[in-house]
């Protein structure tokens, strides 16, 4: 040894000596320490042999911890090299053959040899001594080990006042780092490591630093226990004060009005399937409203918010209807021709049989009045399987009617789109906006600009409305809007939208769609059995043509419906049963004919011309006529023109004064003449280009004498120079030219693919003349051709 080490060995630090042989008892998930009493419960069968020997002699044994506790017979090498010789001071049996063993331990000791195992293990012993340093660095380790024991002491959870003062009276570092690491609750590896660290002072280390983890551990505990504490009594104190409230509101009869209230909600929203945003949005507004009183005007406010967002079709839908032939059929069914539309219907519905995941198309409709733009949006969804719903926009101003209103504001609703999803009960329908080229704006806000989130693919999938305050999708919505013109839809929501056209009927359309559809539903509405009316195809063309002059259907429809009525009088005055209505039988039921063909007449003179305009309810005729008065040189117009139709009658004019010549025209006829242009039907507005080439041919008709052909009507805008321009609206001009008994047509040559959109049984009985410039129309409009043209054309 060197000097400034000594053993502890003195026969008053051990009570008996330790042989150099003794038995050994392994221990499971126990660590026996020298000095300290150790109570052992013994159930195996080699281990109670061991007792059951050391009992018959000096009753000492080896107490060796095994490394692995599932182990049944460890002995030799599952057991640790270190461990304690003890003296059996106690033994007491049990009737379920376990021992129950006290011990006190003696002295480390290491296993040099393993000598047997049966009957019992019994292996050869060295003592092992602790080595002590002198010097006041193990009494500042002992003292500061003291100090951290107190500590771990006052944070136990019971009276540990004894044991203490039992760690008060150890004066031996050695001993009171053993006792330490016997009381509290280390590990098996860190007590096996304190038992063989045979020096004090690296014992009392790390001893130290145990008890230090085990002290952080228990603070972090004990506060975490103190924070729980802490809710506990909050939640108590919160179950207190709910039921005093309970108590309160049972005697002012309220209790049981807010618990229902509370219950059905929460079965509400259960059952709607909320995404996880809106369903912390929906909890949050639920705890409120348990602390309210019902009748507080928040409490309104709040419940009605709830019972919106879980009215809202949040995972309710319908299965679509993706047969395409079925579709077919259903479209057909309800709707004559409109091919165009009906194709691009099936061609989405193609797409979405494919990709189950496609976004709805935004659709707009857009015709004159009665072309079955609002229907076809209802056929569309019956041919789907979708629910339909249907907007009306026209007039609406206000913002809000879109996107809602603020929940701070009295009354305040969510916007249309959304109230339309709650009455539908699907996040899938078919929503028609009707009457989009309507819209207007003022000082509450522009609706048009708000539609433009609703109506964006790309957006509509998060649309907030202004009530909800949470995001709803919308991309699974097909929209339809209708609209007469295009031109007052702003170009942003245009944008958005695919533009299907819906052009007027032709006669013969008409005359088959009055007989599939329109004479039924009216015999129908009227009371009348199936075959009760019966119209001849001629009778259906007079009623066409001589009682309506329309794109659409809607004036048809009255007439007929006239007709199903005084015919529903006749057979409830028992006159007759049915009834079969024949051209000539027209005027007693509509009386005499409204609309002749007096395009002849009317154009069978010097200065008129027959021309083509496009109006929102179709395609109308317009006459141009033009007369010159004595007077000074000047140009009237009248018929409320609009400013671009005012200058091309000023080009057309000056396009004739400046081929006076070449038209056969004395040249002083303008100096002393005043022109006057009228277009009749003065009472509509009118204006657009495309009358230039009829004021053209008027005033050529009218300079010359010759009339205009009346069988010819035109349509075409002109420069100065001669040149005819094209214009818009083919088919509905050339519609409205058949209605009026007009069959061979002016038009510019670039409007030639026009038509193409015009049905072909309608093509094959008119005659189209394509024109480049003014000569041209010319030479086709005036019967007799003026000499200098003639002359040019023969040149």
């Amino acid at each position: 040894m060197m000097s400034d080490e000594n053993t502890t060995d003195s026969p008053a630090e051990r009570e008996l000596d330790v042989p150099d042989a003794l038995p050994v008892l392994p221990l499971r998930e126990t660590v026996v320490f020298p000095h300290l009493p150790a109570p052992l419960v013994v159930g195996r069968p080699l281990s109670i042999r061991a007792i059951e020997h050391v009992l018959t002699g000096n009753k000492k044994i080896a107490l060796v911890a095994q490394k692995d506790p599932k182990v049944e017979d460890p002995w030799p090498d599952g057991l640790f090299k270190i461990g304690t010789a003890a003296q059996v001071l106690k033994l007491l049996k049990y009737p379920d053959g376990t021992l129950r063993v006290m011990t006190r331990g003696l002295e480390r000791i290491r296993i040099l040899d393993p000598m047997s195992n049966q009957p019992l293990p019994i292996a050869r012993v060295e003592v092992l001594k602790d080595i002590l340093h002198q010097g006041s660095e193990i009494e500042g380790l002992t003292k500061n080990l003291m100090n951290q024991i107190q500590k771990m002491i006052s944070m136990l959870p019971i009276n540990a006042d004894e044991l203490g003062i039992t760690f008060l009276n150890v004066d031996q570092p050695g001993r009171l780092a053993d006792m330490a690491a016997a009381v509290f609750g280390l590990k098996l590896e860190q007590k096996q490591e304190i038992l063989e660290t045979l020096d004090i002072r690296s014992r009392l280390q790390k001893i130290t630093r145990f008890i230090s983890r085990e002290i952080e551990v228990m603070e972090i505990g004990s506060k975490i226990q103190e924070e729980v504490h802490e809710e506990i009594d909050k939640n108590q104190r919160r179950f207190y004060l709910r039921e005093q409230m309970k108590a309160i509101q049972r005697e002012l009869g309220e209790g049981d009005e807010i618990s229902t209230a509370v219950k059905e909600l929460t079965e509400k929203i259960e059952a709607a399937g909320m995404p996880e945003e809106v369903r912390t949005e929906v909890d949050k507004e639920l705890r409120r409203i348990q602390g309210m009183q019902p009748g507080s005007a928040e409490y309104s406010v709040v419940r009605n918010y709830l019972d919106i967002l879980t009215d809202l079709p949040w995972s309710r839908h319908t299965e679509d209807k993706l047969e395409i032939a079925d579709a077919r059929r259903i479209l057909d069914e309800d709707h004559y021709d409109l091919e165009k539309v009906k194709d691009r219907i099936l061609e989405y519905m193609a797409v979405l049989k494919l990709k189950r995941d496609m976004k709805g198309p935004i659709l707009c409709f857009v015709g004159p009045p009665g072309t079955g733009k609002t229907s076809l949006g209802r056929s569309i969804a019956r041919a789907m399987g979708r629910k339909f719903h249907r907007l009306s926009l026209g007039g609406v101003r206000d913002e809000a009617e879109i996107r809602g209103h603020r929940r701070t504001y009295i009354g305040a609703m969510p916007g249309r789109v959304i109230q339309s999803l709650r009455k539908v009960g699907s996040y899938n329908p078919v929503i028609m906006l009707d009457e989009v080229d309507k819209l207007g704006s003022d000082f509450r806000g522009d609706p048009s600009s708000a539609l433009l989130e609703v109506l964006d693919p790309e957006q509509n999938f998060s649309f907030s409305d202004h009530f909800l305050e949470v995001p709803f999708d919308l991309s699974r919505v097909m929209f339809i809007t209708t609209a007469n013109v295009l031109d007052t839809i702003p170009p942003p929501l245009r944008d958005r939208m695919e533009v299907l056209e819906l052009p007027g009927y032709t006669e013969e359309e008409k005359v088959e769609i009055a007989r599939r559809h329109l004479i039924s539903r009216q015999t129908a509405n009227h009371g009348l059995g199936e075959g009760a009316v019966t119209m001849q195809d001629e009778t259906l063309r007079l009623v066409v043509s001589g009682y309506t002059r329309e794109a659409g259907l809607r004036n048809l429809e009255r007439e007929i419906g006239t007709i199903c009525r005084k015919i529903a009088r006749r057979v409830a005055e028992e006159e007759i049963t049915s009834a079969v209505v024949k051209p000539v039988d027209l005027e007693g039921y509509l009386g005499p004919q409204r609309y002749l063909p007096d395009v002849v007449e009317r154009a069978d003179l010097p200065g008129i011309a027959i021309g083509l305009a496009w109006t929102p309810s179709g395609g109308e005729i317009l006459f141009v006529e033009a007369t010159a008065m004595r007077g000074q040189k000047g140009l009237t117009l009248t018929g409320q023109l609009g400013d671009v139709m005012r200058e091309s009658a000023q080009a057309a004019l000056s396009y004739v004064r400046s081929h006076t010549t070449a038209l056969g025209i004395d040249p002083d006829y303008f100096d002393h003449r005043e022109i006057h242009i009228h277009v009749p039907s003065g009472a509509i507005p009118k204006d657009g280009p495309s009358a230039g080439v009829t004021m053209v041919v008027a005033l050529v008709s009218l300079t010359t004498g010759i009339p205009s052909c009346c069988e010819i009507a035109m349509t075409g805008e002109i420069t100065l120079r001669g040149k005819v321009l094209p214009v818009g609206g083919i088919k509905e001009k050339v519609l409205a030219a058949r209605r009026a008994g007009i069959t061979s047509i002016i038009l510019p040559s670039r409007n030639r693919k026009d038509l193409v959109d015009i049905p072909a049984a309608l093509r094959e009985n008119m005659t189209f003349h394509f024109v480049e410039n003014l000569d041209d129309v010319i030479a086709t409009a005036i019967k007799g051709q003026p000499a200098a043209v003639s002359r040019s054309k023969e040149a």
